[in-house]
C-alpha cells in the first residue's frame, strides 16, 4: 500500500510539473516552433507519467490505450523538439506529422489488438526499438549542432534537457525489451520517482536560463562584422579579434568546407572556449554558423550586385562563398537581407 501511494504521488508530481511547464511554454513561446514543440513534448510526457509501467502485460484497459499511444508518439515529438532546439532553421513538414501519426497508431493498435491476441512481446519490442531509433536521431542532432552554440549557459541547459530525456527513455526502452511480465510495485515506484526527479531537474534548469536564449524567436540576425577597437578594452582580446578578422577578410577561411570553431581556434593558437567567448561577447554572435554565414553572405551580396557576374548562376556564387547547397544559402540570405538572392540581384540591377 505504501509503495502504491508513493508511486501515485510521484506520478501526480510529474504530471503537475509537466502541465505547468507546457502552459508556461504556450503562454510565453507559442509563436516559436521550439516552444510549441516543447509544450507538446511536455504534454506527451505527462501522458507517459500517467500511463507507463515497467514490464509487459497483454491486458490494457480501453481508457489506458490512448494514453500509452500518446506516450509512444511522444518520442517523435522529442526528436522534433531536439531538431528545433538545436537548429534555428528547422521547419515542420507534413511528413513529420505523418510519422507521429503512424507511430502513435501502431502503439494504439498494439495495445488493443496485438497484445490481447498473444503478441504482446512482439508489440512491445517493436515499439521500443522505434523509441530507441528516435532517441538515437535526437542525440545525433544534439552532437551535430551543439558545438555551434556560443552561449555557454544555453548550451549546457540544452544538452541537459536532451541527455536527461534520452537517458530516461533509452533505459526504459531497454528494460521493456528485457523484462518479461510485470516488474512489480518496487520497479514502478522507482521508475516514477526517477521520472519525477528528471522533470524537476529540467524545470529547475530552464528557470536558470533566459527563455529568449533557449527559445530564440527567429533565426538570429547577424550583427555587423565591422570591428571597433574602442569596443574592446582588453588589448589581448583586441589583437585576437583583429587576427580573426584578417582570417575572415584576407584568407576567407569561411569558404573552407566544414570549418569548425575548433579548427579556427587552432589557426589562432588559442583554446576553443576562449574563441567561443570572444565571438559571443565581443562580436555579439550567439551561433558560430551565423558568424560564418554572415561573412559568406557579404561575399555573395557583392557578387550578386556585380554586373560582371550577372550571368553567374546563384548556386555557383553560393558555393564559392562556402555554402554546401542552395537551400541553406537561400534561407540564410533571406534571413539577413529580407529578400531571396535572385530578388536581391534584380533589385541591384534595376538600381544601377
Amino acid at each position: 500500500m505504501l509503495l502504491t501511494n508513493l508511486e501515485l504521488a510521484f506520478r501526480a508530481a510529474s504530471v503537475a510539473l509537466l502541465l505547468v511547464l507546457a502552459a508556461s511554454l504556450v503562454s510565453d513561446f507559442r509563436n516559436v516552433l521550439a516552444g510549441r514543440l516543447g509544450a507538446a513534448f511536455a504534454l506527451g510526457s505527462a501522458a507517459h507519467a500517467a500511463s507507463y509501467s515497467v514490464g509487459v502485460t497483454s491486458l490494457v484497459a480501453a481508457w489506458h490505450a490512448p494514453l500509452i499511444a500518446l506516450s509512444t508518439g511522444n518520442i517523435v515529438v522529442f526528436w522534433l523538439f531536439t531538431r528545433a532546439l538545436f537548429d534555428d532553421e528547422f521547419r515542420l513538414r507534413g511528413w513529420h506529422g505523418l510519422v507521429w501519426a503512424l507511430v502513435t497508431a501502431f502503439s494504439f493498435v498494439g495495445c488493443l489488438w496485438f497484445a490481447p491476441g498473444g503478441n504482446a512481446r512482439f508489440s512491445i519490442i517493436a515499439v521500443d526499438l522505434i523509441v530507441l531509433g528516435f532517441i538515437a536521431l535526437a542525440v545525433a542532432q544534439m552532437i551535430k549542432s551543439w558545438p555551434a552554440d556560443l552561449v555557454e549557459r544555453r548550451r549546457n541547459v540544452r544538452v541537459f534537457i536532451v541527455c536527461a530525456a534520452a537517458l530516461y527513455g533509452g533505459v526504459n526502452a531497454v528494460l521493456q525489451i528485457l523484462v518479461a511480465g510485470s516488474a512489480g510495485d518496487v520497479a514502478n515506484t522507482i521508475n516514477s520517482g526517477v521520472l519525477a526527479c528528471i522533470v524537476a531537474g529540467i524545470a529547475y534548469a530552464m528557470m536558470h536560463v533566459d527563455g529568449a536564449d533557449l527559445f530564440p524567436a527567429a533565426v538570429e540576425a547577424a550583427p555587423a562584422v565591422v570591428f571597433s577597437p574602442q569596443a574592446t578594452d582588453d588589448a589581448a582580446d583586441q589583437k585576437l579579434i583583429e587576427a580573426l578578422m584578417r582570417l575572415m577578410a584576407d584568407e576567407r577561411i569561411y569558404r573552407q568546407e566544414n570549418i569548425t570553431i575548433g579548427a579556427l581556434a587552432g589557426r589562432l593558437k588559442i583554446p576553443e572556449y576562449r574563441l567561443r567567448r570572444l565571438i559571443n561577447q565581443r562580436l555579439g554572435y550567439r551561433n558560430f554558423n551565423v558568424f560564418l554565414n554572415n561573412h559568406r553572405i557579404e561575399e555573395a551580396k557583392a557578387a550578386l550586385a556585380d554586373p560582371a557576374q550577372a550571368e553567374v548562376p546563384v548556386i555557383t556564387i553560393a558555393m564559392d562563398a562556402g555554402f554546401q547547397s542552395l537551400g541553406p544559402f537561400n534561407r540564410a540570405f533571406k534571413a539577413v537581407t529580407g529578400v531571396t538572392p535572385t530578388e536581391y540581384r534584380r533589385l541591384k540591377v534595376n538600381a544601377a
